[in-house]
């Protein structure tokens, strides 16, 4: 039996820019890829390779140094530069880049396979890792880690085809499109972990991928595809345990205390491509659009294409965008630099108008309306949180579980005096990490980080 949970808005979607386009390699490669060298949870990897070197696709390109994913390269060609490069998170990284040769090289090291039988768990998570594959639902914890931290610890695994995020349409046309690797790495992922149990999300506002899905699946029990009602934050793991299981997962914890893990369905596509045809996650499906753009489209990308790149495939702006995001107008992050590189959790790229961002003047004054109250789906009070934030007063809007915020931007989608709440909670959590940080020694952070770590996976 489906649940509830709390809270919720129902934005405009804006996905018709795009969810009738079906999903293409760029029709023309960029000349040169940057690939930043940090793409996921964890440290920054270590280049295993210097300027001049010939590359090929999929060839390992960084180690990560503890927790990590390794890194490959994305298109085949010369390495012009190991240096500091600009990133969509803002700032510098460092990066290797390449410079494209256009012959797609391929790097003969992966092996394809007709079947998967003879593989067991341990072996599956092996080429998972090896392939570099992190989450690619936005979170990019490495998807191995992920996986061990959860064998033997749970029942159920879910795996998110709700895309909730309006404007973006990169996962439902992977589903369409790619429906036997998203079912395919669904039950390789189940057998790593061992569970009997196996949900696929899917939102009601993409009847056609549960059908294709549901055909996918069809003649077995082991994997069902459960349509979800169309709400905003649905795909947060939270929410989605919550409406599929009716667990709730404690303040602090990870979804494994709960006996589940949730993967999304592109990271389910990138488990096939490794385990049966030996690909390294090299490339991703990436929806670019906005009012701003001639012609939204959706593309499969190399890893380090500039976005200024993707940008002229979809024939260019149209007129001066207002702003661009990496990601969807409720949790995407702006973009300063049109030239930094897409990573393996770009999902879109997002051009929009003034008239899309929905414009006022500075931010009014608070009227108390509540409703802010009422659409958070972690039933936090974003209202008292955003009083003591303003005043500096770290402690009491940690007391109020500042750090549960899943920043998912109802608040400040419903507010009507367009405060900016979720900036302010950002603001908050990184005064209590640096106050954190600053009260132990460095033996007591390195210890901590050891605990983390091992939470994590």
């Amino acid at each position: 039996m489906l649940r509830r949970f709390y809270g919720g808005v129902h934005p405009i979607e804006h996905k018709d820019l795009t969810e009738q386009k079906t999903a293409l390699p760029l029709s023309e490669a960029p000349a040169q890829v940057v690939i930043p060298l940090s793409m996921n949870g964890g440290a920054p990897c270590l280049p295993l390779v210097a300027e001049g070197e010939t590359v090929k696709v999929g060839q390992l390109i960084a180690q990560p140094q503890g927790l990590g994913a390794p890194i490959h390269a994305s298109v085949s060609g010369t390495v012009s530069a190991v240096e500091d490069r600009s990133y969509g998170g803002g700032g510098r990284m460092l990066s290797v880049v390449i410079d494209n040769d256009f012959q797609d090289a391929p790097c003969p090291e992966g092996k394809r396979r007709n079947s998967a039988a003879g593989l067991i768990g341990g072996e599956i998570g092996k080429l998972i890792e090896d392939a570099g594959i992190v989450g690619m639902g936005g979170a990019g914890f490495p998807t191995y880690a992920k996986l061990k931290g959860a064998v033997g610890k749970i029942d159920t695994l879910i795996v998110n085809g709700c895309e909730c995020e309006p404007y973006i349409t990169s996962d439902y046309r992977l589903m369409l499109e790619r429906g036997e690797a998203v079912i395919g790495g669904a039950r390789l992922l189940s057998k790593v972990l061992g569970v009997q149990k196996t949900v696929v999300a899917v939102e009601t506002n993409k009847p056609d991928a549960i059908e294709l899905l549901r055909a996918q699946a069809e003649g077995k029990d082991d994997l069902h595809i459960q349509p979800l009602r169309t709400r905003y934050p649905q795909g947060s793991e939270k929410q989605l345990i919550q409406m599929l299981t009716g667990r709730r997962i404690p303040s602090g914890k990870l979804p494994v205390e709960v006996g589940c893990l949730v993967s999304n369905v592109a990271t389910a596509a990138a488990v096939w491509d490794a385990v049966m045809e030996g690909k390294p996650l090299t490339r991703r499906y990436v929806t670019v659009t906005g009012g701003a753009l001639r012609q939204p489209v959706n593309l499969i990308a190399p890893v380090g294409t500039p976005v200024s790149w993707l940008i002229k495939l979809a024939g260019g702006f149209q007129m001066p965008p207002d702003r661009v995001l990496l990601g969807g107008p409720m949790m995407g992050t702006p973009l300063y630099d049109l030239d930094a590189p897409i990573m393996k959790t770009t999902n879109c790229v997002l051009c929009l108008t003034g008239d899309e961002v929905s414009k006022q003047d500075p931010a009014q004054a608070c009227i108390r309306c509540g409703k802010c109250l009422e659409v958070c789906p972690m039933k936090l009070e974003p209202l008292f949180m955003r009083m003591n934030v303003e005043k500096r007063r770290w402690d009491a809007a940690k007391a109020l579980h500042v750090t549960d915020c899943i920043e998912c931007g109802c608040c400040g989608y419903i507010c009507p005096a367009r405060i900016p709440l979720v900036q302010s909670f950002r603001m908050a959590k990184a005064a209590l990490r640096a106050e954190e940080s600053r009260s132990g020694t460095g033996e007591d952070r390195e210890e901590k980080q050891e605990e983390k770590e091992a939470a994590e996976g």
